[in-house]
């Protein structure tokens, strides 16, 4: 399989550190979307997609790419996550998988529009310093922790075998 991650992370690179365990697993190249020219991306068989998340979404860089990505059949994507809430339960909760699937929803709609199938989505919190937030310590210290970048290991090996759903 050719499988491309295309991530932004900096801050802290907390979604570095969740797409390095992801790429290992699947054998993918990771790229900024920077990086890579929409019409290279059609020549993968598996994309991933993913950034922190600001303002309650996935970064702009990403998702201008995404919305500029050729037209596709046959073609697999998932998209993950690190962001500065607070899991509520745990990352199987119904609360916090409703909240993955509303921060993901522009990225995955861009894709599905595209003519992805979207066969997996992944989010976990991460280390947190901007804004008033860095006067207190920030959120999420020490996030993603051995048990999120576990998660990830165990979503990148259901990717591997074609579906997380």
């Amino acid at each position: 399989m050719n499988a491309l991650l295309v991530s932004l992370s900096y801050h802290h690179h907390n979604t570095k550190q969740v797409a390095d365990v992801i790429a290992r697993v699947i054998g993918a190249e990771v790229r900024a979307p920077q990086e890579i020219s929409p019409g290279e991306v059609s020549d993968y068989d598996l994309l991933g997609m993913g950034s922190g998340i600001y303002s309650g979404r996935h970064h702009q860089t990403l998702l201008d790419l995404a919305g500029a990505l050729p037209p596709v059949t046959s073609r697999r994507a998932f998209l993950f996550s690190t962001s500065s809430a607070v899991m509520v339960g745990d990352a199987d909760s119904r609360r916090f998988q409703d909240y993955v699937g509303e921060i993901n929803a522009p990225l995955r709609e861009k894709l599905v529009s595209k003519g992805y199938t979207i066969i997996g989505e992944f989010s976990c919190p991460g280390f947190n310093t901007n804004s008033f937030i860095r006067h207190f310590g920030g959120l999420n210290k020490g996030r993603p922790n051995a048990e999120d970048l576990a998660r990830a290991e165990g979503f990148a090996r259901k990717v591997l075998a074609g579906s997380t759903r």
